[in-house]
Formats: structure tokens, sequence, C-alpha cells
């Protein structure tokens, strides 16, 4: 991961958004603020201090970045609340010319630790800022490795629902195959042939340029690496595109030619209830490849947005686990109901 989160919006969401890796930076940054609302705070001029720049650029960055800033846990707080915080800061004991003129201020604007990292990933003046920018960068990628288990490659396969689409499609994938091989008149290229077309329909790549996105090897297998709702559209075009090609073959009385076949992928591809499915299969595999797999897919651009917490949770939290262990528990399941019988 070697991105420069000064220019990347969504490369400093991906890091806000991860619950795990936060936890981690905030035990590695051991920064000290002010403890407000069972928090810690930090004003303008504990910060300016910390980057070793001027109040005044840290009020450009709030001005220039104000609704990221404001997303990610900056805000100016006034009224009853303003007046604990205050309590908080003169509670701490050290000069109020440590943070400015303050005790007849009518509102304070107060950076809590994500709003102080979004800053971090912004400020391009500070040696500091960029000092701690690659130790969130070193810190994100340890996290994601040792939850995963060393590699990202396959982490698709963490999410519980990956076993019942992987299997369900290879069902769907063997209909297919076999309407291809039945109601087709063409050689053996077609099983590949055709297969793109629908990697290309759904994602816009072939199989060999996602395996060079992925840096897949030549034995490794693609829908071993695709994630369930990928798994889940693949599927549905072949069960499709299985049962026209045999309908049409029906009324031809004979194996399709190469031209009808395609004319019928044309058809099937371009039916409107394919769109809001396609958009989101897309943005699924991009946003999560780049920011679990720090890969790229540059036909899927733009597509790309920052994964929320809950996509964190799905593939890292608690629920997510090895494939070994799903396969485990899945043959158990299956050994009691047998059992039943």
């Amino acid at each position: 991961m070697s991105q420069d989160l000064t220019n990347s919006a969504i490369h400093r969401q991906n890091i806000l958004n991860n619950p795990f890796a936060l936890q981690e930076i905030e035990k590695a940054a051991q920064i000290q603020g002010i403890s407000f609302e069972d928090k810690t705070v930090l004003l303008k001029e504990q910060v300016a201090a910390f980057f070793e720049v001027t109040v005044r650029t840290v009020e450009n960055y709030l001005t220039q970045y104000e609704q990221e800033l404001a997303q990610n846990g900056y805000e100016v707080v006034k009224g009853k609340r303003l007046k604990v915080l205050k309590l908080s800061i003169k509670a701490m004991d050290v000069p109020e010319t440590d943070f400015g003129n303050i005790s007849k201020s009518p509102q304070l604007g107060v950076f809590d630790f994500r709003a102080f990292l979004n800053l971090t990933m912004l400020m391009a003046e500070s040696e500091r800022a960029r000092l701690l920018r690659q130790t969130i960068l070193d810190i994100v990628i340890d996290t994601i490795n040792q939850r995963t288990g060393g590699g990202t490659k396959y982490i698709n396969q963490r999410d519980e629902d990956f076993i019942q689409s992987f299997f369900e499609g290879e069902n769907y994938r063997k209909q297919f195959t076999d309407a291809l091989r039945d109601c087709v008149a063409m050689g053996n290229a077609k099983y590949p042939f055709y297969t793109d077309k629908i990697y290309v329909s759904i994602f816009r790549e072939k199989s060999q340029e996602y395996r060079k996105v992925l840096k897949l090897h030549e034995k490794e297998k693609l829908r071993d690496t695709f994630y369930a709702e990928i798994l889940d559209l693949i599927a549905s075009y072949e069960c499709g595109i299985g049962v026209m090609l045999q309908e049409e073959m029906k009324i031809k009385g004979q194996k399709l030619t190469l031209w009808q076949v395609d004319a019928i992928f044309n058809r099937f591809e371009k039916l409107p209830h394919w769109k809001p499915l396609i958009e989101k299969a897309r943005n699924k595999m991009a946003s999560r490849d780049m920011a679990f797999r720090d890969a790229l897919h540059h036909k899927l651009e733009e597509y790309v947005t920052p994964l929320q917490r809950a996509e964190f949770d799905r593939f890292l939290g608690e629920k997510s686990k090895e494939l070994a262990e799903r396969l485990e528990e899945a043959k158990d399941v299956m050994k009691r109901l047998k059992d039943r019988e």
C-alpha cells in the first residue's frame, strides 16, 4: 500500500472507516489531549503544536476540507457542552496560553482522534504528519494481514455468504457448459469465449485482465477470488443464457451458429433489470479490491468508493472466518442432517 494519502480521499476514508486499524493506530500514536465526553479531543492550538505548524495553517485546512473533517469528527462545541469542555481544560492544570485565550470564547473547535488522523493524512507541510502517515499505512497493512492470516488474495472467502454462493454457482456453471456443449456448433473455444463475454458484461474484464489485476498465478482459479455478489450475478447470467440457448435450439431444430448465440447474448445482457445489479457488483468489486487487496481495476475506476464500517466488519470482524473453518462447520451441519434421516 503505497498511496499518497494527501491526494486520495478514498484511501483516507477507507482507513478512517476501518475500526480494527483505528484501534491499533490510536494505541501506537498515544496522542495526549483533553478528556471530553468519554473520548480524547484536541484544540487547534494543540494540533498546530503537534505538527509544528501555525494555527493559521490548521485553519486553512479546516476551510479547504470542511465537509470531510466534519464527517470524520471535527466539530464546533457551544453552549452547555462548551462549559463542560472548558472545565476539562481547566482541570488539566496547564497554562491557558497553551490553548490560546479560551476563557471568553463563545465556541471552540475540537478534533477527536478520527478527525486528527484525517488532518494527518491531509497535511503536506509537516514532517511529523508525513512520518505518522507512514506509520498509519504500515499499521493498516499489518492489521489486515494479521486478521486474514497473512494475505488478502482470498479475503472474499471470509464472507459468511461465500460458500453458499460458490457451491450454487458451480451447479449453474455446469448447466451453462452443458447448454454450450449441446446447443452451440463450435469447438471447445466456446467455453472460455462465452465465459469471458459474461465477465466483460459484468465487470468489464476478460479472465486474463482480471488475473493481471489480482496477480494470480496460472493454476489459481478466478472464481475462488470472486465475492459472493459477483458469483451470484455470474450464476444468474449462466442460468439465464443456458435456458435461452436450449429454447432457441428447440425452435431452430439444430445447433446454433456463433452469430445466433451472439444475438441471444446481446439480447440477454441488454435486459433492463440487469443494470442496478451490475452497477452494485462493479462497485463492490472495485471498492473492496482497492481497500483490501490494494488492487485497482482501471476499467472500473469510476465505481470505486470508500468502504463503510460494515464492510470491514464483514471481512475482518468476528463474523468473518477462514474458509477451512466454514467448510468444517458446513460438514458438521450436513452430518447432523444426515443423522436425522
